[in-house]
C-alpha cells in the first residue's frame, strides 16, 4: 500500500500547496475492516479545520480522477501533531535543532532508541545526545518522531 500513498503524493502535492500549507505526509492504513487514507498537512502557524477542510476539497477530484486506490477507502486530511512522525528525508531537514526520538531496526552498541537534537545533515539522520553525535542511516530508522513537548 505504500506504494499507493506515495502515488498520491506525487499527484496531489500541487493542489495542496496552492492551499497555503504543506503537505507532510500520505498513508494508507487498514484500521478494523476499513482502509483510511491519511493526508497530513502543516504550515507554521498550525493547521486549522478549515485547512482540513480547503485541501480535503482541493484533493479528492485529484484523487478520484486518477485513481491510483484499488479499494474503497475514508479519506481524512488533518495535522502531523506535535509528536509529529519523521518518515521522508525533508522531516528531518525540517525539523533540525528539535528534540527527536529515533528507533533502530538493529541496535547499535547494544542500544536501539536514542534521544537527542537533530542537527544539520546531508542524507542522514544525525543527532547529539549526552555530548555525542550519532549518525544514522534513514533505512535503519524503524521510527523517529518529535518528542519533549512541554
Amino acid at each position: 500500500m505504500a506504494n499507493a500513498a506515495e502515488k498520491v503524493f506525487r499527484l496531489i502535492g500541487d493542489a495542496v500547496e496552492a492551499q497555503g500549507v504543506n503537505l507532510w505526509d500520505v498513508r494508507l492504513v487498514k484500521e478494523g475492516a476499513s482502509w483510511y487514507l491519511r493526508i497530513f498537512i502543516d504550515k507554521p502557524e498550525g493547521i486549522s479545520i478549515d485547512d482540513c477542510t480547503n485541501v480535503s476539497h482541493a484533493v479528492e477530484p485529484i484523487i478520484d480522477e486518477a485513481d491510483p486506490i484499488d479499494m474503497s477507502y475514508y479519506l481524512e486530511v488533518c495535522s502531523p501533531g506535535v509528536e509529529r512522525e519523521l518518515t521522508r528525508p525533508q522531516h528531518y531537514t525540517a525539523c533540525e535543532g528539535e528534540k527527536v526520538k529515533i528507533k533502530l531496526y538493529r541496535p547499535v552498541d547494544g542500544i536501539r532508541e536514542f534521544t537527542g537534537v537533530l542537527q544539520p545533515a546531508d542524507g542522514k539522520a544525525v543527532i547529539e545526545s549526552g555530548g555525542k553525535i550519532y549518525e544514522f542511516d534513514f533505512k535503519d530508522i524503524s521510527k523517529a518522531n518529535l518528542c519533549d513537548f512541554e
